[in-house]
Parts: structure tokens; sequence; C-alpha cells
């Protein structure tokens, strides 16, 4: 069963295992890559440490407090995306964006406790393997919020995938729009600027400082997710005030990333694989309903901000942030309209999820 405790896994110091696995971490995330799927280091990582674990009689054992730093650092980088830009884009629709935000948290509510069918899934770990944007976040505090981060980050990845094969084909077909041409792939440079030496210098400024306020603070402020939480905070006051115009390291953004994957592959068992393979197609099914609802809130904040049906379905599509931008570029959407909504959506996600799993776990007796 996924929320079920594993027995114990044998360990190993052998570096001969190590250089194995981060071997296989390498191979995965280039695979990734090439292949234009997002979180290539997390997800990479992720089927690294599955792959092992499953074939290998002992397993590294990843350091506990690593776990803490990739947590800091990834929240470091999610804050840093915030710009200066996207506060002003914000002012106009504030109302209407943050109904659309918190519309699509209810919805992935409502599609985790549909998951919930599943008897072997929990009630947490139905609602954040379910919760529409910031996957590699949810699945990050997944396990601190009382879910099984195995069955999140898989569902997770599974929406994100359905997503990109199928939102181009909604936009072309449903909203008549034209796929990008080799000129208009999207260059995530673009919108989140050019990395350069002052740049780069400044994002190392950025993640230390944000994890020499955050991590403090998330020590001395029992908070769920705090490790996280008070990094991105930190940062996002940094980006999002102009007090530093930096590009996050993006070599530190994938070493968090593959931490927290390497984390979650390499306590797969044979018996919770089965587990949460038998627990797809469900999800499958449920997925396909929240990205349809999404669409709703879609038509309902483009009639309210006076955009165009095709933005409101791009920005309140439930993930796959650099497809949805590259779909935007290709097919003339409002680029800065989605990019605000699902910046502004990522951040709610993240902050109401501590919150949200207090509620689901009930008050304590």
């Amino acid at each position: 069963m996924p929320d079920a405790p594993d027995p114990p896994q044998e360990h190993t110091r052998s570096p001969w295992a190590w250089a194995i696995l981060i071997g296989l971490v390498l191979i995965f995330s280039l695979l990734l890559g090439l292949a234009g799927l997002p979180s290539p280091a997390l997800f990479g990582s992720l089927a690294a440490g599955l792959i092992f674990a499953l074939t290998a009689p002992r397993v590294p054992k990843v350091p506990t407090f690593t776990f803490t730093f990739a947590q800091a650092v990834l929240g470091a980088a999610i804050g840093a995306s915030l710009e200066p830009s996207t506060l002003v884009s914000l002012r106009q629709d504030w109302f209407w964006v943050l109904v659309s935000c918190l519309g699509t948290l209810l919805l992935s509510v409502v599609a985790g406790y549909v998951l919930r069918l599943r008897r072997e899934i929990s009630t947490a770990t139905g609602v954040f393997a379910m919760i529409a944007g910031g996957a590699s976040g949810i699945v990050a505090v997944s396990r601190d919020l009382g879910a099984d981060d195995r069955v999140v980050a898989v569902v997770q990845y599974l929406r994100v995938l359905i997503i990109l094969l199928g939102m181009p084909l909604v936009a072309q077909v449903v909203f008549d729009a034209a796929g990008p041409s080799d000129a208009q792939i999207y260059d995530p440079a673009t919108t989140f600027g050019q990395a350069g030496a002052e740049s780069v210098l400044a994002g190392l400024a950025v993640a230390a400082v944000s994890l020499l306020i955050g991590l403090p603070l998330a020590r001395f402020i029992r908070f769920p997710a705090g490790a996280l939480i008070f990094p991105m905070i930190v940062a996002a006051v940094l980006a999002g005030t102009g007090a530093i115009e930096a590009d996050f390291p993006s070599w530190l953004e994938s070493l968090g990333f593959a931490l927290i994957g390497l984390q979650v592959g390499l306590r797969f068992t044979r018996a919770s694989l089965k587990s949460v393979a038998a627990v797809l197609p469900l999800a499958a099914l449920v997925i396909i309903g929240l990205i349809v609802a999404c669409a709703g809130l879609g038509v309902i904040l483009a009639r309210a901000t006076g955009q165009s049906m095709l933005d409101g379905y791009l920005a309140t599509t439930p993930g796959g942030l650099y497809a949805v931008l590259a779909t935007a570029v290709g097919s003339g959407a409002d680029v800065t309209f989605v990019l605000m909504v699902q910046i502004a959506r990522l951040f709610v996600m993240l902050l109401c999820a501590p919150l949200l799993a207090r509620l689901i776990a009930g008050p304590k007796t």
C-alpha cells in the first residue's frame, strides 16, 4: 500500500554504489532534458533512484540534512522567479487572478478526494498528488505534510505529461491557435532574463541570503514545510522588489531537484511501485477532469479581465509552465498575462499547502 510503512532498507556506503547511482542520475536527467520534459533533474534522479532501489540489494543512504538543504534551494529558486513586472501586471486584475487561483486550489482538493476512491490512498496523498501547479515544490514538501511522496511524485508527473501532450492540440483545435514555428520556440531566458556574469553572482547572493535567513526562521518558527516556504519568501522579497536583479543559478537548482528526486526514488520497493501503478488509471481520468474544470475557470477569468479565451485557457492550465509559455508565444497569446497568472498560482499553492495539510489532519487530540 502506498501509505503503509515499508520494511527498513539495507544501506551501503560503497563508493561504487554512489558512482553508479550518480551516473544513472546524469543519464536519465540528460535524456529527459533532451526530450524537452520539465524538471529533468528532479524526475531523472527519481527514476534513477527507483531503478537502483528495485535492482540493488542495498542502497546508498542520502544524509537527512541534504533534504532540508534541497527544499531551501528549491524555495529560493521559486521565490527568485518573481519579477517586479509580474507584480505590476497583477495590480489591475489581482482580484480575478486570486479567484482563479483559489478556484484551482478548490478543484484540486475535490480531485484529491476523488482519488481517494482507491482505498490505499490517504486524504493527504490524494490531495497533494492533485494540487495543480508547482509540481516540484509540492513533491519536495509532500512527505513533511503527511503525504506519500512517491505517489505524489508519480501522479504529479503524469499530470504534467498529459498537459504537455494535450495542450498544443487543444489550443489549436478548440481555440484555432497556430503551433509555434521554429522562430517562436520558447526560450526561458526571454522571460526570466539572460544570465550574465554579474547576474549569476547576484543569483548566488540571492540563494545565500535566502538560505541564511530562511533556514534559521524555519528552525525557530515551527511551520509545516518551513524549509521551503521561508527561503521562498525571502527570495521573493529580494526579486519582487527589484532589490537584486539576478538569475538563480541553474546548477544549484538542478542540485536541489536531484537531491529531492533521490530521496523519493530510493524509497521505492516492488510492493509500493505495484500499488502506485494501480492508482494511475484512475489518476489519469481525474487529471483530465481537473484540466477541463480549470479550462472552465479560464473562461470566467477571460471574460472578467477582457482577455481572449485562449489567454484564459493557457493562464489556468494546471501545470507545465514552460510548455504553456511556448504555446502562448507561438499562438500570439498575451504572454505577460499568462505568466502572471501561472506565477501567482504557484505561490498561492505552495503558501496554502501547509494550511491545507492542517485542515486535512484535523484538530489534534
